[in-house]
């Protein structure tokens, strides 16, 4: 069995990509997919006026990937979730982490380190998986074929539910099923992803 879970952290992009996490989760139909596990960590008395908790300033399709770095994000993913599946008995967590991620907590040392804590102060046998670490998104999108990669979101600053087009986040996505050679059935506040 695989039991999803989702933290929020209250981010702007949030609330329409859970809805589109639930989306895809539904259209799998799958008896070995647990029900979703949603945890809250609320972070705007860290991150403050941050884009990621105002939507201000949100990195757009001409920023670096720096751009959209959330410090400390890995970190929190892990924190409640770890000790929610080892008081549970669940020995793995898998994150979906890909090659090419220039951040400092993507690494084999980062995972490496938090793994080891995580496990001392549980006293603990938890392991952290990133079956994708090896895995561009172009190839990610491939292995993906035929499951309802249309219900995703990937988008920073959702507009109604949708994509926006204009965020840095929807030009990764959108250069992602050009160069996989699919077609993104998601929906897209402006058509300036086709440009």
């Amino acid at each position: 069995s695989v039991q999803p879970m989702y933290v929020r952290f209250g981010l702007v992009w949030e609330k329409s990509e859970e809805a589109g996490l639930r989306r895809f989760l539904a259209a799998l139909d799958s008896p070995r997919v647990l029900p979703l596990k949603v945890f809250e960590c609320p972070i705007r008395d860290v991150y403050g006026d941050h884009w990621s908790t105002t939507g201000v300033e949100t990195p757009d399709t001409k920023s670096d990937d720096s751009a959209v770095f959330l410090p400390g994000r890995n970190l929190l993913l892990l924190s409640q979730s770890a000790v929610w599946c080892h008081l549970r008995g669940i020995r793995t967590i898998a994150m979906g982490v890909l090659s090419g991620n220039p951040f400092m907590d993507a690494t084999d040392e980062y995972f490496t380190a938090i793994e080891r804590g995580i496990n001392l102060a549980l006293s603990g046998c938890l392991r952290i998986e990133r079956p994708f670490r090896g895995l561009t998104k172009v190839e990610v999108l491939k292995r993906g074929t035929g499951l309802p990669l249309g219900e995703t979101i990937s988008c920073i600053l959702p507009a109604h539910g949708t994509h926006c087009g204009r965020c840095n986040k929807c030009e990764e996505r959108r250069k992602g099923f050009l160069m996989a050679g699919m077609i993104d059935t998601a929906e897209y506040a402006t058509d300036e992803h086709l440009k």
